[in-house]
């Protein structure tokens, strides 16, 4: 499959929404399913071309919905809030629990161009070349490659989940030539899907990326709004290093005031400052132990 990439898109408002027949259309055969996804995937390609979206920031996003969904898989209570606290409330020999590492998994999965080496971080339990073995399995087309080495995975590992659909994952990145993992399986498959094999699974993946991939357009449209309004009032932000404080909120789903390069109470200030000015928003609905993002 080919994608055409613009040279340059600036405009916010050309941010194209999925086409409505994409999610709308009723498929049953995998060659009608797969012909939508492969449409899906072309529109999120052109979206993720663009210069004016916070690619990490939506990656680190998509990484949360990813983990939620994981997590979820194994039957645990926790949602994004308790993620977010898993990890951004670490104190220094803090453990983030199971939980917590599955969403730290899929955050360095997405944080780094895709490589074994990146991969072997997510995934410290796997081995070099039992990463590389699982990510050359099969050929073919984006989704069929990607279903084929969640298979494989499942086969060899079968309690493996997140790391299969990491990997899937990385296997779909680089078919479609994208340099970083941009989690979108594993929010719309669910457990039984896992458990199926050949076409079933194929179809499964097909489906899955169809809705997830909707979802990711429309998310990377509200960021790159907040994004740009962000970016438009920095100017008005006299702290020292509250450019580097602003690039933080450019790339992370949240972040504690203790995480910004400032001392405590002038991070606290400008985090308030930012939601006045509503270029942030406070995650937690506390009064404390706040989080807050883009």
């Amino acid at each position: 499959m080919t994608f055409a990439r613009p040279d340059h898109i600036s405009d916010l408002d050309m941010i194209p929404r999925m086409p409505a027949w994409v999610t709308t259309t009723h498929a049953e055969t995998l060659e009608d399913v797969a012909f939508l996804s492969g449409a899906a995937l072309d529109h999120l390609h052109l979206v993720l071309s663009r210069v004016d979206l916070p690619h990490a920031l939506l990656r680190d996003r998509l990484a949360l919905r990813a983990a939620e969904a994981c997590v979820a898989f194994f039957g645990r209570p926790e949602r994004a809030g308790e993620l977010r606290d898993a990890v951004h409330l670490l104190r220094p020999g803090d453990l983030p629990g199971p939980a917590g590492e599955t969403y730290l998994a899929w955050r360095r999965a997405a944080e780094r161009p895709v490589s074994i080496k990146a991969l072997g971080r997510a995934l410290p339990g796997f081995e070099p070349g039992q990463i590389a073995g699982w990510l050359d399995t099969g050929q073919g087309m984006p989704v069929a490659r990607a279903a084929m080495v969640l298979e494989a995975v499942l086969t060899d590992a079968p309690h493996a989940e997140m790391a299969a659909l990491i990997l899937a994952e990385a296997a779909l990145a680089q078919v479609l030539d994208w340099d970083h993992v941009v989690p979108l399986l594993a929010a719309g498959l669910n457990r039984a899907d896992l458990r199926k094999q050949g076409d079933d699974l194929r179809l499964a993946c097909h489906r899955a990326l169809i809705s997830s991939v909707a979802e990711a357009v429309r998310l990377a449209a509200d960021l790159a709004r907040r994004a740009a309004h962000l970016k438009a009032v920095a100017p008005k932000l006299r702290a020292k290093k509250s450019g580097d404080a602003v690039e933080m909120f450019l790339t992370r789903d949240a972040v504690a005031p203790g995480a910004l390069p400032m001392p405590d109470r002038a991070a606290r200030r400008l985090c308030d400052r930012l939601v006045d000015l509503g270029a942030v928003r406070e995650l937690t609905g506390r009064s404390t132990f706040r989080l807050y993002g883009v």
